[in-house]
């Protein structure tokens, strides 16, 4: 099955195009999907990585093909000392670039304005200033957007479709490892020796800023230790909202 790449843009309606998309692609491996999107979008699209396992098996994909894919993480400050040196051994590994996207306040400026450790009192404002606001910037820039989230991560992930339309943000929203599990991931880092975050063989399974990251216990579902304690389950940068689609043809 072959994959339109040359719809000409103005006659591709929002809703149709995506629809076909998302079937054309269902199903087809990660690494075409990949390709599709950077034949589709060019420089109008971009990966966003927390250098989790999919992230990091995103980077494999792209780095190894050689795909001309923007890539960036949003540098909270809040990282742990292994996913900053993670970050610069996958720009060895690969021979690319991972953009540092910092927020508008430094830790210190966030301080003074809100008070020390925003993160333990009010997450959600922290996570916003942090995380979802340099990203809003960031998506501007762009027509589609790159993500690592699977089916089988969480209940709010269990609809997502391999190219969406993204409500909270605009665009077009493409998930290559969307039907992978997590036994596809790993069966992916180990079989290609894929530089990974060593916080995940200390029981971290999923793995954010540093004060609201915790390792999770047997039996606990993998984002138990993230926010432990609260009801926050996601930092918001895959909510909903009812935001008009661009770029979408």
């Amino acid at each position: 099955m072959t994959v339109d790449v040359d719809v000409n843009r103005a006659q591709d309606p929002y809703g149709e195009a995506l629809e076909r998309f998302a079937a054309e692609l269902e199903g087809r491996p990660a690494a075409d999907v990949l390709r599709w999107a950077a034949g589709r979008y060019a420089h109008r699209l971009s990966l966003a990585t927390g250098f989790g396992p999919e992230g990091c098996v995103l980077i494999d994909l792209i780095g190894r093909a050689r795909l001309p894919i923007d890539l960036f993480t949003l540098d909270t400050g809040l990282f742990f000392e292994e996913t900053y040196a993670l970050w610069r051994g996958l720009e060895r590994r690969y021979g690319l670039t991972i953009r540092g996207v910092a927020p508008e306040r430094t830790l210190d400026e966030q301080a003074r304005a809100h008070g020390d450790r925003l993160w333990e009192r009010e997450p959600d404002r922290c996570c916003r200033i942090r995380k979802v606001a340099p990203l809003e910037a960031e998506l501007a820039r762009v027509d589609a957007w790159i993500t690592g989230i699977r089916r089988d991560q969480t209940p709010q992930r269990a609809a997502a479709r391999v190219v969406q339309r993204d409500a909270k943000f605009g665009i077009v929203k493409i998930n290559p490892l969307v039907d992978w599990t997590k036994k596809d991931v790993w069966r992916h880092i180990v079989e290609w020796d894929v530089p990974y975050n060593p916080l995940h063989d200390l029981g971290y399974s999923s793995i954010g800023c540093r004060p609201c990251t915790s390792p999770v216990q047997q039996g606990e579902d993998d984002r138990a230790g993230r926010w432990r304690g609260s009801a926050k389950t996601e930092c918001g940068l895959h909510g909903s909202a009812t935001v008009p689609c661009r770029g979408v043809a």
